[in-house]
């Protein structure tokens, strides 16, 4: 049955109810006010403004207080719902800070999996026992866009003469330079006599390879180098994994340019330093500028600082050979 109270259609102000659940609760207008942090002068201007919004009584006031109308109690049922409702995700929030807190999502490719990351997760889990840290095998292109989308809180990345492009709430770290190298059948020509001699780009001019799949930033690279120093590379298979590429020119198929990284000692191959040009790559830890939510992360980007420094020093004080021989 109609009342004839036409109620007017407004923006629901969330506040006024939950203030109308206030007066019902203390039962005055001073207890409300209170607990809101306002005089009980200004919270009765607020109750005159609901009733004017409103367009019916909210509350009733007394010499021993106030009490609600019948339409207050309505409206302050549902501010009862809004608190409820605000004291849950405050419950909630402090649920998830705290589990971020001690999670930490890792991405990364290959050879930085291999070299890099072990002795910088095994110090972080011994420094947190408790905490909660998986990887994912990702690409550099896609490990920096899972980092901005907030899908990974750390990504080792790497960077050839491309120039990065991340957004402006991310940090990027320098890790390491990472140089290339050549990658030969032990039968090849440029394989014997000295193992520290250097070969330049030009040397390889009418052979065989085994490349980087056309599309990466690193055949990019390849590309303007082998243009530069009219090399007409014959490219025999494309592949995306330096492993790959390696057990390929093990068996003869041609020879190609790796990462110093992702090189080890293999039989049927040798490596050799590369100059004129000395190609390289640069290696990045990718983290949120904010690590309020993601405490791990800037710890675990200086443990793999302290890593990538150490290996760098290495490959300085060390022939090639030599490195490769210690890195197993």
């Amino acid at each position: 049955m109609s009342t004839g109270i036409k109620i007017p259609y407004m923006q629901t102000d969330a506040a006024q109810l939950r203030m109308l659940m206030l007066v019902d609760a203390h039962g005055s207008l001073s207890g409300a006010a209170a607990e809101l942090a306002l005089t009980p002068a200004a919270l009765s201007g607020q109750v005159a403004r609901a009733e004017q919004e409103w367009g019916v009584p909210l509350v009733v006031r007394g010499p021993r207080g106030a009490r609600l109308t019948e339409a207050g109690q309505v409206l302050a049922r549902h501010g009862k719902t809004i608190d409820d409702a605000c004291v849950a995700a405050r419950r909630d929030l402090a649920g998830a800070v705290g589990e971020a807190s001690t999670r930490l999502r890792i991405g990364t490719f290959g050879s930085a999996a291999i070299r890099l990351l072990p002795d910088a997760m095994t110090a972080l889990r011994h420094r947190h026992p408790e905490s909660d840290l998986s990887i994912e095998e990702v690409t550099s292109t896609v490990g920096g866009e899972r980092v901005a989308a907030g899908v990974l809180d750390v990504a080792v990345v790497a960077t050839y003469d491309n120039a990065p492009d991340w957004p402006g709430w991310l940090e990027a770290v320098p890790l390491l330079r990472d140089p290339l190298v050549v990658c030969l059948p032990v039968e090849h020509r440029l394989a014997q006599g000295d193992p520290a001699r250097r070969i330049r780009l030009s040397q390889l001019r009418g052979e065989r390879w085994v490349a980087v799949r056309r599309g990466d930033h690193a055949r990019e690279q390849f590309d303007r180098a082998a243009e530069a120093v009219d090399l007409r590379p014959q490219v025999q298979f494309e592949t995306e994994a330096y492993d790959v590429a390696q057990s390929l020119v093990g068996t003869g198929l041609g020879v190609s340019v790796l990462s110093q990284l992702g090189a080890r000692l293999s039989p049927g191959v040798v490596h050799r330093e590369l100059e004129r040009p000395r190609l390289h790559r640069r290696l990045w830890a990718l983290q949120p500028r904010d690590l309020r939510f993601t405490p791990l992360a800037g710890e675990f980007v200086s443990l793999l600082a302290e890593v990538a420094g150490e290996l760098e020093e290495r490959w300085r004080t060390s022939t090639l050979r030599d490195s490769l021989a210690r890195e197993g």
